[in-house]
């Protein structure tokens, strides 16, 4: 599997990401998913996406928090003391959000938009916070197929609602029976296909072709 970035530099950014989400709630005193939305338009996610050293390594936790406050809010800060007693459900979460990104490869807003949000992460705090990362990779995962098969299945309602069996639908759009039972199946991703694929699907169906792609 390739991961996102080198692994040299994975256990600072697990740590770093873990305080950053601690300090924000914790310190700060932010809304969590508010935060992450900042998180994720101040540009501070694309950098550590990547693994670039500056975020990954280079700040601490505390001074990820203000690079994300400064850019994509207008919230005052004034920086005080961190010690933890201990590691907080906010720790873990962005502890195991950063392990994640780096084992998959995906984008934090690609994970956030197939059911991993950080909140979902939080919940997840109770029952996976004291068991091995294999156990956490597992269960996102399975929200991951879970949604995405959801997704998928947007097409069989679609079709169902209209009352035409999927030899209909490929003889009205022009797609293959083959494809549509795997888009319906969820063995092929519909958000990958072609564009005028989508579209002739969309058009029989009375949809826009987004609506096919996106919960």
């Amino acid at each position: 599997m390739t991961h996102a970035y080198d692994r040299l530099y994975l256990e600072d950014a697990m740590h770093n990401m873990g305080t950053m989400f601690d300090c924000a709630i914790h310190i700060a005193h932010c809304d969590l998913t508010l935060f992450f939305e900042m998180f994720l338009s101040s540009g501070v996610a694309s950098q550590m996406e990547v693994g670039n050293p500056r975020y990954v390594a280079g700040l601490s936790g505390m001074e990820l928090m203000r690079v994300v406050l400064e850019k994509a809010s207008d919230l005052q800060w004034n920086e005080t003391a961190y010690a933890p007693a201990e590691r907080t459900a906010e720790y873990w979460a962005g502890w195991t959000l950063a392990y994640y990104q780096w084992h998959t490869a995906y984008s934090f807003s690609f994970i956030q938009s197939k059911g991993l949000d950080i909140s979902t992460i939080l919940s997840l705090y109770p029952t996976l916070h004291e068991a091995d990362l294999s156990k956490f990779v597992a269960n996102a995962d399975a929200i991951v197929k879970q949604h995405q098969d959801k997704t998928n299945n947007i097409l069989k309602i679609k079709r169902k609602q209209l009352k035409i069996t999927q030899k209909e639908l490929s003889e009205l759009s022009g797609v293959s029976l083959r494809m549509i039972q795997a888009y319906e199946q969820a063995d092929q991703d519909i958000r990958k296909a072609e564009a005028q694929t989508v579209l002739s699907l969309s058009r029989v169906l009375g949809c826009t072709p987004e609506s096919l792609c996106y919960q």
